[in-house]
């Protein structure tokens, strides 16, 4: 029973985020959003303190059942597990904890989230190693598969689905998401737990809480045969059956071993000698298990490219060299994104205006920033913000996003068409939604020469309109740079 409720809690709960990340559509979000806030590490960052609490007591209450029914990476794991025992049985031995390893690893972790060194924190946290490897690899082929019923529903004059465009944010992220998922498919396949038990700096910090749980695996020595099959089908290699032991603190409670018991010798309990005569019923523990499962997800509910007249296709853009990244609005600061935000690219595969990637520099590896090549950052959508489950992007209004202040536009006089191609222009300041663009001689003192933006910067916001429908390719004449402090207007 036991491994039953975990299988289908966590089947649940691995569709549900991996459906966020896939979706496109916003309707994952209204539905499951709050899915993303129950990940620790991120509720950590966000000072979620209801879900933190909430998930330190279900450990000391029932072990590390967090890895093996909330953490996607560890269900992700349990998958390739699977795979790997039906290619051979019985394949997993007993090993003793690598302390000097695991602590070793979560003491650079902290140091590096102290420190604000993106990269480090965006490699060891698993959710978001998780959510790059949905973004980056699952969700083209979600999208793929949506454009072939867009296609097959266009034919038939349906418009139940609509066309996704399906582009490469990052070559580096993809390259290590795709590393990331190989390497952990190999050692769950070959191994189990081992990343969960020697590296995870989450599934680390949870250990100390689990070796005090109250419900516990323990062993019944009477009935015990010493048959060795639970040490051989135990992912996380925590059970010696010679000493008749389990090492709690790696332990998931994925009931595997119970499952395969042939003489009744393991039992989920509040203490070894519940294992040979319990006082609570079994069903009644497995229905507490499930119920208290159960709230964790009543908790948790808290464009095709332009054409020129449609005659000659456009040169496509080049993102202009920014001496400041931007980030998005409800991020502060640069210092706000770079200290809270995991990279777990969330906001990036949730964005309707293509204006999120991952970025490339080193310090801040995959952590979202801003571009405007295929779109601009409207001041009526904040999906980004409602999305972020560390608190790196704060939940902001539109009325609040329209007078929040990102960057500014930078006029570049080299690349407007006015002077390089003698016509007239204006797209920047038609479009721009706070009027901070407006057209003037390029000579002041000749009304009839060519007119050129100049920019109020007092009253641009830095939502890229101007730079994203600028028509100078392939960089544009005008762009926008970044402010490392946000600020009202």
């Amino acid at each position: 029973m036991l491994r039953k409720i975990r299988i289908t809690l966590a089947t649940v709960m691995m569709i549900g985020i991996t459906w966020l990340f896939l979706d496109f559509t916003d309707t994952a979000h209204r539905l499951v959003g709050g899915l993303a806030k129950l990940q620790f590490l991120e509720a950590v960052l966000a000072l979620n303190f209801i879900v933190i609490a909430f998930l330190l007591v279900l450990t000391v209450a029932c072990g590390r059942i967090y890895c093996s029914i909330i953490c996607p990476l560890g269900i992700m794991q349990d998958i390739f597990g699977w795979v790997g025992k039906k290619a051979k049985k019985n394949r997993y031995t007993y090993s003793k904890a690598i302390s000097w390893l695991r602590y070793g690893v979560l003491a650079i972790f902290i140091v590096a989230l102290v420190a604000g060194v993106g990269t480090i924190v965006q490699l060891l946290a698993p959710y978001s190693a998780f959510g790059r490897i949905a973004t980056n690899l699952l969700q083209p082929v979600y999208q793929a598969g949506n454009n072939v019923l867009a296609s097959i529903a266009e034919h038939y004059d349906s418009y139940a689905f609509y066309q996704s465009e399906i582009w490469l944010r990052s070559v580096v992220s993809f390259i290590i998401a795709g590393v990331t998922l190989v390497t952990l498919g190999v050692l769950a396949w070959r191994n189990g737990r081992t990343y969960c038990n020697t590296i995870c700096p989450v599934g680390t910090v949870l250990s100390f809480f689990s070796r005090f749980s109250f419900l516990k695996i323990h062993f019944d020595v009477e009935k015990c045969k010493n048959c060795s099959l639970c040490t051989k089908n135990c992912k996380a290699s925590c059970i010696d059956y010679k000493t008749h032991t389990v090492d709690a603190s790696r332990c998931v409670v994925c009931g595997d071993c119970i499952s395969v018991c042939k003489h009744g010798a393991l039992k989920y309990s509040m203490k070894a000698g519940d294992a040979g005569n319990s006082a609570t019923d079994p069903s009644k523990r497995s229905f507490l298990l499930a119920s208290t499962l159960l709230a964790t997800s009543a908790l948790a509910q808290q464009k095709d490219k332009m054409m020129d007249g449609g005659l000659a296709e456009i040169q496509d853009k080049v993102a202009p060299a920014r001496q400041t990244p931007l980030t998005p609005p409800g991020s502060l600061s640069a210092q706000n994104m770079a200290l809270r935000c995991t990279g777990c690219q969330l906001c990036i595969s949730e964005c309707p205006n293509q204006v999120l990637r991952p970025s490339d520099d080193l310090m801040h590896l995959m952590q979202p920033v801003m571009s405007y090549e295929r779109g601009y950052c409207r001041p009526e959508c904040n999906r980004c913000s409602e999305v972020c489950p560390a608190g790196a992007i704060k939940p902001i209004r539109h009325e609040d996003k329209a007078s929040t202040q990102i960057g500014h536009a930078v006029w570049i006089k080299k690349n407007c068409i006015p002077l390089t191609d003698g016509v007239e222009c204006g797209n920047c300041a038609r479009h721009c939604p706070v009027g901070a663009i407006e057209m003037v001689p390029s000579d002041p003192d000749d009304d009839e020469s060519p007119y050129v933006p100049a920019v109020n910067e007092a009253r641009c916001i830095g939502c890229g309109a101007c730079e994203n429908l600028c028509p100078a390719r392939p960089f544009s004449a005008i762009y926008v740079e970044g402010h490392e402090v946000h600020k009202e207007i």
